[in-house]
């Protein structure tokens, strides 16, 4: 294959959707969230957490003093999103993260939106 060959294959790849958990060890609050590229949303969280600009003062504040090890992030659920489905993968995506939301809730949690 060549160079835009490649490149082109690497646009179409379809991207996991899903909802993440950001956990504190030892805390029960967790951080939830969705992205239509689960793994590029958990991976901005970890830059920005990184450089000291996330945009959750408490979890960026944990994350200074606690450190890397003590903040574990985790795909609670991927969408199998299907190319006919009527509805946007942005509204499953929230439907499917309030029921997340909802269960860890229910086990206890604080939950903090995303």
């Amino acid at each position: 294959m060549n160079q835009s060959a490649l490149k082109k294959a690497y646009k179409q790849t379809k991207r996991p959707m899903g909802v993440y958990r950001i956990g504190i060890a030892g805390a029960n609050k967790v951080y939830v969230g969705y992205g239509t590229d689960v793994q590029a949303k958990i991976n901005r969280h970890k830059a920005e957490l990184k450089f000291g600009s996330h945009r959750n003062r408490e979890l960026q504040e944990t994350w200074n003093s606690s450190g890397e090890s003590d903040v574990t992030f985790e795909v609670l659920d991927v969408l199998d999103q299907k190319e006919d489905s009527p509805s946007s993968p942005d509204d499953e995506l929230r439907i499917l993260t309030e029921m997340w939301i909802q269960k860890l809730l229910k086990s206890g949690n604080s939950v903090v939106r995303l």
